[in-house]
């Protein structure tokens, strides 16, 4: 969400210095004279001013402490009307007291990067009034009545900003919705007001540090076990255990940030690279009340130190442990130490590496030949295996010549069969035939025969009477 900057191809550089040697003495001069996307360099000095910045430009301090805007007391010191302006590298004081007056004041506008500057003696350090889509990171606000307010102003990025000795940290107003609000140090009074606001107090597993946090980490990872409550629209639900801090480290032109998560003070951060074993070192020194415990979670980009880390805490080598939350981009490690002053350096070796990987090698090569071991093993009870599946092939296939000679024995036989079968079979059809003719011939006769008997009858019983009469005449005349 942070805005971006717009600067123009064939953008210009603006020298304002107060000794009346560079272009401009006067600040507002500078911006007065430039076109949108320039860059307006400010030397070191003390510039009695209240500036407008009425264009998109780039207003850029030499020495964040050195390089001064002082307000006098009254009215806003830099104010912002215009879209996509930077503000880096200033000290900004002395506003005047009333509501709206501020170190930075950003009205109506978006796209603008206020960071790495020291806001004190404001009525507000920095004030977003009606603004979104700003980026404010990375600025101190020492002694101001509010550190950071924001009115009717949503969508905006505060992130590793310091609040210290202020009335309030933050003071968040008249529907201020949506803002991200994370991996800032809070440590005032009053550590944060707000009225008709709901926002986001952490981002990803980091909030902000809260210096009357008074809950736990029973899991050592340098995040609060329970939220921050602040109101009940707003809570830091991964408040930090110690002071969030930044550090870029530049290598090959590119430039990298890592962060620090301590209850230490850190002083004196460094990265270097020791020519003779190509070691890359994050060095810092860390102290504390004696006898208590220190921490520290430290972020470390993987395209800066990527080699196995040794941490040491002074001349002693420590485990730290390795974050679940590290990934591909960014190792996350967490140590702990006893309390004095120390110096912790943590080492990216590529001794280590290689001896790690040795190591690997080694066991790698071990499990090896005992898997070669074990293979052969195997193999000799496989070739064992495999004779006796080869003979029992063989028995198989001399038992398949035996019963592909059956089988020619059989078809043959079978060819021999089903040709006497079709014989028989013409055969039994010529029987048939006849037998059926016969019984055609059989039939006929029953009928002639059956006919002829009608017949015959029919006839003998016509001729009965006259029989009978004769017979009759016979023996009358034999009775005579």
């Amino acid at each position: 969400m942070e805005g971006k900057i717009s600067v123009k191809a064939d953008s210009t550089w603006i020298i304002v210095d107060d000794d009346g040697e560079a272009d401009f003495d006067i600040i507002q001069e500078a911006i007065n004279n430039a076109t949108s996307g320039d860059m307006i360099f400010v030397r070191a000095g003390i510039y009695f001013e209240h500036v407008i910045v009425n264009k998109s430009v780039s207003l850029v301090g030499e020495e964040r402490d050195s390089t001064i805007v002082d307000g006098n007391g009254t009215d806003s010191v830099i104010s912002i009307t215009a879209n996509y302006v930077r503000i880096k590298g200033f000290t900004v004081k002395r506003s005047g007291r009333g509501p709206y007056d501020s170190g930075v004041f950003v009205n109506h506008s978006s796209g603008n990067d206020v960071s790495h500057n020291t806001m004190t003696n404001n009525s507000n350090g920095i004030s977003l009034y009606f603004s979104s889509y700003n980026t404010v990171s990375d600025n101190t606000m020492t002694n101001n009545s509010n550190g950071i307010s924001l009115y009717f102003s949503s969508y905006n990025t505060v992130s590793d900003n310091t609040m210290t000795n202020n009335s309030n940290g933050m003071y968040l107003a008249l529907y201020t919705m949506n803002n991200i609000i994370y991996c800032n140090n809070f440590n005032n009074t009053c550590q944060v007001r707000t009225h008709d606001s709901t926002n986001v107090w952490d981002y990803g597993n980091q909030g902000n540090y809260w210096s009357d946090y008074a809950k736990q980490d029973l899991n050592g990872d340098g995040i609060g076990d329970e939220p921050y409550f602040i109101d009940v629209n707003n809570q830091d639900n991964h408040p930090l255990m110690g002071m969030f801090s930044d550090f870029n480290v530049t290598l090959e032109r590119e430039t990298y940030q890592v962060t620090t998560i301590c209850n230490s003070t850190i002083s004196e951060f460094r990265f270097e690279i020791k020519a003779e074993t190509g070691n890359r070192i994050i060095g810092f020194n860390v102290t504390g009340k004696d006898s208590t415990v220190g921490f520290c979670r430290i972020t470390i980009p993987t395209h800066l130190m990527n080699y196995p880390y040794i941490v040491m805490v002074d001349v002693d080598e420590i485990i730290p442990t390795l974050l679940d939350v590290s990934n591909e981009t960014y190792v996350h490690l967490y140590f702990t130490y006893i309390h004095s002053s120390h110096t912790i350096r943590i080492i990216s070796s590529l001794a280590r590496k290689l001896q790690i990987d040795l190591y690997n090698l080694n066991t790698t090569y071990y499990e090896l030949q005992n898997n070669y071991s074990i293979f052969l093993g195997n193999y000799s009870e496989l070739q064992k295996s495999y004779l006796e599946l080869n003979k029992s092939y063989q028995n198989n296939l001399n038992n398949y010549s035996i019963f592909l000679g059956n089988y020619s024995e059989l078809q043959k036989s079978y060819l021999e069969l089903n040709k006497s079968y079709q014989n028989n079979l013409s055969d039994i059809s010529k029987n048939v035939h006849n037998i059926r003719n016969l019984m055609y011939i059989f039939a006929a006769t029953t009928a002639i025969f059956i006919i002829t008997t009608i017949y015959l009858s029919k006839h003998a019983h016509a001729a009965r009477p006259e029989y009978a009469r004769a017979r009759e005449r016979r023996l009358e005349r034999n009775e005579v």
